[in-house]
């Protein structure tokens, strides 16, 4: 199987997700991997240690960089078409949408190329423009061959609007660098919210949910990073008694230290389809205390790596919270965090699932 990984994005979740399945694909022995990555991605320096053949596009910046970078999809549709076609990739897999996808993947598409996309959401978060995101993810899936999903959710939501596009399944694994951990400290219980933030997020609810907890465990701390505008989403959180707030976006490399400092990671979401974060915590053996919410409760075993809140309010999330800071409690979701993380950071186990995925749609010329 010859797969064509494509991610033309600068940072975040897919420049990780782009790494670790072109190594592990690149590890078997019945698939061949080829990139066509962004030259000013984060991690270039790592895929170009994979010594993978590699097409590097310069894409932007900045907003102006953006604009300026528009006139030159068409050619740089024509050289994703061709390297797709020299190098004789079955299939184009897309692991994360970029702001180009939907002008590029209708190319791939008239030159019959299989594309096939990882669909992260099948419809638009709170404070996201309905109309743009429609309009991406219609112009992708109507040039996709099929689609991976990775959750159950989001396959449902994408079933309703496009009954007839086959959908494959692959777990939402995590790359978190292996960091030691700082131990637990008796006389404090740090929790940690991480990520971009965004108004689905729900960093209000989480303001109000740790007010009440603080106030009946004065030992409770609260860590939150990640960029955006946190003022805005969340008056009054900085300043809080135990709150620390760090608003800024984070290199991929200072992830794992970041989760290394805290004892427990808290999504307080108040709508989602799957979470990265989750994976990312329990890849890092952080337990989960989450709402009910999308598909957080198939990415969880409650119990076991995880406790979710009885409902979406400050105070059920605050109860969870407080009964994740029992020790015996956390000690046993800690280890079973660290069982999960263990299946979910096995990228070998997840490029075996997209290589089944691609063969199921009979992709794999080679072996013909």
């Amino acid at each position: 199987m010859r797969v064509l990984l494509w991610y033309w994005g600068r940072r975040g979740a897919g420049a990780q997700i782009a790494l670790a399945m072109a190594g592990a694909l690149a590890r078997r022995h019945d698939s061949s991997v080829c990139l066509s990555i962004s030259r000013q991605c984060e991690l270039i320096d790592g895929f170009r240690s994979l010594r993978l053949p590699r097409q590097e596009i310069d894409t932007y910046r900045s907003v102006a960089g953006f604009a300026c970078g528009l006139s030159r999809v068409p050619l740089l549709t024509a050289r994703l078409v061709r390297l797709a076609r020299d190098w004789r990739a079955d299939a184009v897999v897309s692991v994360m949408t970029h702001t180009w996808t939907p002008l590029v993947a209708p190319g791939l598409a008239r030159a019959g190329i299989a594309f096939v996309p990882v669909v992260h959401d099948a419809r638009p978060h709170l404070g996201d423009s309905g109309f743009l995101w429609n309009w991406r993810l219609r112009r992708e899936l109507r040039a996709a061959r099929a689609a991976f999903t990775l959750s159950s959710h989001v396959e449902a939501g994408l079933h309703l609007s496009y009954p007839s596009l086959p959908l494959l399944r692959l777990p939402l694994g995590a790359f978190v660098p292996s960091v030691e951990r700082v131990p637990h400290q008796a006389d404090e219980f740090r929790f940690l919210f991480f990520g971009r933030l965004r108004a689905y997020k729900g960093l209000d609810l989480l303001r109000d949910a740790f007010c009440l907890l603080i106030a009946r465990r004065p030992e409770a701390r609260l860590l939150v990073v990640g960029e955006g505008d946190a003022s805005a989403l969340a008056p009054g959180l900085e300043g809080m008694r135990g709150v620390v707030l760090s608003t800024r976006w984070v290199a991929e490399t200072d992830i794992g230290d970041i989760m290394a400092g805290a004892d427990a990671m808290v999504i307080p979401y108040r709508e989602a389809s799957q979470s990265g974060v989750i994976s990312a915590a329990f890849v890092a053996g952080l337990p989960v205390v989450a709402t009910p919410v999308g598909a957080i409760t198939e990415q969880v075993m409650t119990g076991i790596d995880a406790l979710i809140a009885a409902a979406i309010t400050p105070e059920a999330l605050a109860d969870a919270m407080e009964q994740m800071m029992d020790p015996a409690t956390h000690r046993a979701l800690s280890i079973g965090a660290a069982r999960s993380g263990r299946t979910l950071g096995d990228w070998d186990l997840h490029a075996a699932k997209l290589i089944e995925g691609l063969r199921r749609l009979g992709l794999d010329h080679g072996a013909a």
